[in-house]
């Protein structure tokens, strides 16, 4: 969810400006500007309004009518959200400090529609608002307008996904909020609510130890703004429910409602606390204390009157009727939520639409369930797309370098000029000191850019060894899937060219049998291709197994209905029983998948084909066992099963050295015996 920021207003002093009303003194309006200024700091938001009422009738100024526009505006934001009122107040703002030039009533405005235009969905104006923002950046150096509009920008890449570019706005407007005033309450607590917020994208990117650092640095700067801290816990709540710590859960869970008072701005942070104590207990299939939290979460984000906390709470009580088979009410639960979703978090919009294709699924609407399985289909893959190309892990530190970087060139520009300065100032007695000074100087800088470049060397081999194994990775991953893809595709391929082209050579019977046959196929292959990019999304950054107890006879299963399209040749599997092995589940699978293509590829020119699958222990240890009737071969064909300097395998489509490679990452021996008429048989021990 987004990160939303409450509390942030900077107030100035008065100055004198021209076109003043007559019948109001500066003294006047300036006392007008001081009771707004005590309302906001009161939350006494109706009065506000009335307030910032009288100052715009008492006045011509442009400068006073941004000020009062503003106030009045702020009053109708936080007076129950009333977000469509506020909006045209913050515009007229902005028009008069554009007018009179006023830059601080000009940021001001701007940060605040940024917010309330994406609140209130006008998306094509807050486009617009962004561009014009980015050019006020371009043209000024002044520390405040940096440091607020740096940060409204971040806050717009992150509501695009964008996360790259988020962090690195929202470190640069935290390098320029640090150098504001040192007692400036208000900013302080900016500065923590920005931290929050890149705790929030380390969250949406599944890094939850991250998010929990990112929101500790946050934590010092929001001790004495309660309201936010609601938000802080929120965060903590969400890390610790992917951490399954139920009990940092309920400290932080009853945390938020130790904050809550009369004040309704609480309303969105209890119902998002209720709704991460559902989806805790919803994973763990507690139904039963799932409903009790999820009811909650609708009932408090009604009373927030905010759209994107109610899709939320939403789209949790949507997967909590579908966890208890109430699939009609599920579907109008996800239908409401899916008005917005997409505008408001693309994660919610492909949830949203993959519930609700189970739904229809498990209704029998097979037509409606397709349809939104395409949609989730699409988004997901896009997002998985998105996610491969993020480097949010090396943004912080990408950004620090290069804004170091430009210090320090600005710095030894002035040294410089300072230095020539005073050369012709000073007498020629000196002239011989300060040259020995600037020769040291341009010496120490040398020797630092050449420390730096040596660093800089170091960290391009590191990373060209890091995408020389990702280049390796992705290399493995292709092989996997042209050789696990290609057997059962061109498989379904055969039938459908046999029934579209020689349909007189099948009776009724063999043509229902061959639509099964088809349709079985068809969805052996899909769920072979989800396991297996699932398996490559899990190993994106390190191949490496991850062991668990797997049954051996899952393994064969799989194997049966991956392999389920090869009529003409029978394959065996004896009984495993209950043997289970601690392995990686999905190196042994992509082993034996690719032992079974090879001894296909064996069997084509042979009478009667058969394949037996075996497992048995013995001595305390297991063996599995892959044998063939074919033609067998000389040893010398498998030579690249032991020889890891061979890397030219017989063609079986992954070739044996990557089934070597895999095994031995598992620990796994493979020893074969092949004889010439008679068969090939493959030992695997561990």
């Amino acid at each position: 969810m987004r990160k939303i920021i409450l509390y942030l207003t900077i107030l100035f002093p008065v100055l004198l400006f021209s076109q003043q009303n007559p019948k109001s003194s500066v003294k006047e309006l300036s006392q007008l500007i001081n009771t707004c200024d005590s309302l906001l700091t009161a939350t006494n938001y109706k009065q506000l309004i009335i307030v910032a009422s009288q100052g715009i009738k008492k006045t011509k100024s442009n400068y006073f009518l941004s000020r009062f526009h503003y106030f009045k505006a702020y009053g109708y934001e936080y007076n129950n959200n009333l977000y469509e009122k506020a909006v045209p107040y913050y515009e007229k703002s902005l028009e008069y400090a554009k007018k009179g030039k006023h830059l601080k009533e000009e940021t001001l405005a701007l940060m605040r529609l940024n917010y309330l235009y994406y609140s209130t969905k006008q998306f094509v104006k807050r486009d617009s608002l962004i561009g014009y923002v980015k050019k006020v950046l371009d043209t000024t150096k002044n520390i405040y307008t940096q440091g607020i509009l740096n940060g409204s920008l971040g806050e717009y890449y992150l509501d695009q996904s964008a996360y790259e570019k988020f962090i690195s706005y929202k470190i640069k407007a935290i390098d320029y909020r640090k150098q504001f005033p040192k007692n400036d309450t208000k900013n302080i607590v900016n500065i923590g609510i920005s931290y929050s917020q890149i705790a929030s994208a380390y969250i949406k990117m599944k890094q939850f130890k991250k998010g929990i650092e990112y929101t500790n640095y946050a934590k010092p700067y929001l001790k004495e703004s309660p309201d936010v801290t609601a938000y802080l816990f929120n965060d903590y709540i969400k890390c610790y429910v992917e951490l399954k710590s139920l009990d940092s859960i309920k400290k932080y869970y009853n945390s938020i409602y130790n904050l809550v008072n009369k004040n309704d701005s609480l309303h969105l942070n209890v119902s998002s606390a209720n709704r991460y104590m559902a989806e805790y207990f919803i994973a763990r299939k507690e139904i039963s204390k799932a409903s009790k939290y999820a009811e909650k979460a609708v009932f408090y984000a009604l009373k927030s009157n905010d759209d994107e906390i109610l899709m939320e709470a939403n789209v949790c009580k949507g997967k909590l009727e579908f966890e208890q088979k109430k699939y009609t009410e599920a579907i109008k639960t996800l239908n409401l939520a899916l008005k917005h979703a997409y505008e408001f978090d693309k994660e919610s919009f492909i949830i949203i639409n993959k519930k609700l294709s189970q739904c229809y699924d498990a209704l029998g609407d097979w037509q409606k369930a397709y349809f939104y399985q395409t949609i989730y289909s699409q988004h997901n893959e896009l997002m998985l797309m998105e996610s491969a190309k993020q480097s949010i892990a090396n943004a912080e530190g990408k950004y620090q370098n290069q804004y170091k970087q430009e210090k320090i060139n600005t710095l030894s520009t002035e040294n410089k000029l300072k230095n020539f300065q005073i050369e012709n100032t000073r007498k020629r007695q000196i002239y011989l000191g300060l040259g020995f000074i600037l020769l040291l100087i341009i010496a120490s800088l040398l020797y630092k850019q050449s420390q730096n470049r040596r660093k800089t060397n170091e960290k391009l081999q590191l990373l060209n060894q890091e995408l020389d194994q990702a280049n390796k990775t992705k290399v493995r991953f292709f092989s996997i899937l042209n050789h696990d893809l290609r057997s059962p595709v061109s498989n379904l391929i055969h039938f459908l060219h046999l029934q579209h082209e020689s349909p007189e050579l099948l009776d009724e019977e063999s043509k229902i049998r061959l639509q099964n046959k088809t349709l079985i196929g068809a969805e052996n292959l899909l769920s072979s291709m989800e396991d297996i990019l699932l398996w490559s999304k899990g190993q994106m950054e390190n191949f490496e197994p991850h062991p668990k107890n797997v049954y051996i006879k899952t393994l064969f299963t799989d194997t049966e209905n991956h392999f389920s399209s090869n009529e003409n040749i029978e394959i065996v599997f004896e009984d495993a029983g209950d043997i289970q092995i601690f392995t990686d589940e999905n190196y042994l699978k992509t082993i034996i998948r690719n032992l079974t293509g090879n001894a296909i590829k064996a069997l084509e020119k042979t009478q009667n084909p058969r394949i037996v699958w075996k497992a048995w222990q013995e001595d305390n240890q297991l063996y599995l066992s892959v044998s063939d009737n074919g033609s067998g071969g000389k040893q010398e064909q498998f030579k690249a099963l032991y020889d890891e300097k061979e890397v030219v395998g017989i063609k079986t489509g992954l070739g044996l050295h990557l089934i070597r490679d895999l095994a031995k990452a598992i620990n796994c021996t493979i020893t074969v015996t092949s004889v010439v008429d008679e068969g090939t048989i493959f030992i695997l021990s561990f």
